[in-house]
């Protein structure tokens, strides 16, 4: 098990605090332009479009032998990538609480996920299985980047302000997310001033992506300051499989805990399905234009640093697993309009975007601090290792129905109500939990609020 570590350490001073949590929002700032450039963005409709010219006659490639339909090449991908996010990282989260050396292992995730999304620029012409590659790695990679990023929270935050702090993080994401979107769009919709083609534009994109993610990642790397443990032997990092078993073991001993992280993984991977699958949507089935996309979620990126602020700020009134649970019935509705959608009408397209915007951000924030709030003192590194893989480790299930939808009926919309259940269920799950017995269970103080 993890040994035992300060929290929000006393003897650290309120300027030494600051710091860090300002490095800490930076990290967000660096990788969330590749969550919404790449992913959300530029790469789905990118990789379709390539996998589609790689395809036969009846509109089938065939990866390792295996028909897939084109336009499921790049959902299929998504969940691959979510498999080899899950072999590693119990790996991290175990030699970070085992060691006290998360730095040096955020480095390295953070660095192999931003080279593998540079790369991106060579991705052309028929090369969708090059394509899959490099998401697989950076998407894995990210996942890695994200357990150690996490568990720096309950660190370097009291309880009281964890909920402010983890939405101003995620708010910063959003914000760079949007800066970024600014500068794409005015590259993609005037590459001929820029004398490229719109694919070296979409390209561009892409690689700025993984060299801003890179160029950022430095700014927590020098103000966040690892929490040095005794060595816990050679080869420690190998016993991290062995690490989650026991990590697993011990959430016996918190089962509101484990609810917890149940309802998480369920609504969770609603959401990070329709961040993936969002501009296949527009583009495949109504028919959008990638400037229109880019536009929709730009508005979504500038409507989630005011929605990831603006929960934060109802969680200190409401609390923060009411707030929680208002998002998921405004998810539930959303989705559900989103089947109806009509082709070709941009408006409506941008109004459920903008719905998406002002629940996105706060969804997730208020889900990681609530989180944070019970995890047993000691054990953040490898606790936020299950979170991470209950949050992008275990968000295969939703891409893969999305694909395996659209492969047998041939219809997005399907495949977009489909996700519909996994909010409804996440509800659910989540209005089970007694958040202030799980807290207390845990051995932390209560907020007041919560």
């Amino acid at each position: 098990m993890g040994a035992k570590t300060v929290r929000a350490e006393p003897d650290d001073g309120p300027g030494d605090r600051r710091r860090e949590q300002h490095g800490w929002y930076v990290y967000d700032w660096a990788c969330s332009v590749y969550s919404t450039t790449v992913l959300t963005v530029f790469l789905g409709p990118y990789l379709t479009e390539i996998a589609k010219a790689a395809a036969d006659s009846d509109g089938y490639v065939h990866p390792l032998g295996i028909p897939v339909r084109a336009g499921s090449f790049f959902a299929y991908s998504v969940s691959l990538s979510v498999v080899a996010a899950i072999l590693v990282m119990p790996l991290a989260g175990a030699a970070a609480d085992r060691s006290g050396r998360r730095k040096p292992l955020l480095a390295v995730s953070a660095y192999v996920g931003a080279a593998a999304t540079t790369c991106m620029f060579f991705l052309e012409g028929d090369r969708y299985l090059l394509g899959g590659l490099l998401l697989i790695v950076a998407n894995a990679a990210l996942a890695v980047s994200m357990v150690l990023y996490n568990s720096y929270l309950p660190v370097i935050a009291g309880p009281e302000e964890r909920d402010t702090v983890s939405s101003r993080g995620w708010a910063f994401g959003y914000a760079s997310g949007a800066l970024v979107l600014v500068a794409d769009l005015i590259l993609f919709t005037q590459h001929d001033r820029f004398g490229v083609t719109e694919s070296t534009a979409v390209r561009i994109c892409l690689a700025t992506a993984g060299l801003w993610w890179g160029a950022f990642t430095l700014v927590p790397l020098r103000r966040l300051r690892d929490r040095r443990r005794p060595a816990a032997g050679a080869g420690t990092a190998l016993k991290g499989w062995r690490q989650l078993a026991a990590t697993i073991r011990d959430m016996r001993r918190y089962p509101l805990t484990l609810a917890f992280l149940l309802a998480y993984l369920v609504y969770n991977d609603g959401v990070q399905t329709v961040i993936t699958q969002a501009s296949v949507y527009g583009s495949e089935e109504l028919g959008l234009e990638q400037s229109t996309l880019i536009v929709a979620v730009l508005l979504v990126q500038v409507l989630a640093v005011a929605g990831a602020l603006g929960m934060g700020r109802l969680a200190r009134t409401h609390g923060a697993r009411r707030t929680i649970l208002g998002s998921l019935v405004v998810w539930t509705l959303l989705l559900a309009a989103g089947y109806f959608l009509p082709a070709g009408r941009a408006v409506w397209f941008f109004a459920l975007a903008a719905g998406i915007g002002l629940v996105l951000g706060g969804t997730q924030a208020l889900s990681r601090s609530l989180f944070s709030h019970l995890v047993p003192p000691g054990k953040e590194a490898e606790y936020f290792s299950a979170y991470e893989l209950s949050d992008r480790g275990m968000s295969w299930l939703g891409p893969l129905l999305f694909g395996l939808t659209y492969q047998l009926t041939g219809s997005y919309r399907d495949a977009i109500l489909s996700l519909v259940a996994f909010f409804a269920l996440g509800f659910v799950l989540l209005a089970r939990v007694p958040v202030r017995r799980a807290i207390q269970d845990a051995g932390n103080p209560v907020p007041e609020r919560i």
